[in-house]
């Protein structure tokens, strides 16, 4: 099935950030994401999904652990299950980026302080 962000089901998270469900099912789950400049999310750990971000446009830091570390355009991360990370946008521009998730993330969260 052919899908876009003009397509897609869309949500908002965080402050002023968007996302976009390219696929949505209970094995696997891709979204594309946008973060305004000064943005990030809540330091958290997803129980049993691993993730992989892959960045479109922009530059991400992602504290991943303990360690920080910046992923730019046609870079991505993984990140294990069980793992505290965060993204965040400390750039000029909007950090726009694909999160594919196995299983899905979305009721697997744990916030951390």
């Amino acid at each position: 099935m052919k899908t876009s962000t003009r397509t897609a089901e869309h949500y908002t998270w965080g402050d002023h950030c968007d996302g976009w469900h390219l696929l949505r099912s209970d094995s696997l789950s891709v979204i594309q994401e946008r973060m305004p400049p000064g943005t990030a999310e809540q330091r958290h750990r997803h129980a049993r999904a691993q993730q992989v971000f892959f960045i479109l446009s922009g530059e991400a830091t992602f504290e991943i652990g303990e360690e920080t570390t910046q992923v730019v355009v046609q870079e991505s991360l993984h990140v294990p299950p069980g793992t505290p990370h965060r993204i965040a946008n400390h750039g000029p521009e909007d950090l726009h980026f694909l999160v594919i998730s196995e299983p899905k993330a979305h009721g697997d969260r744990v916030n951390l302080p």
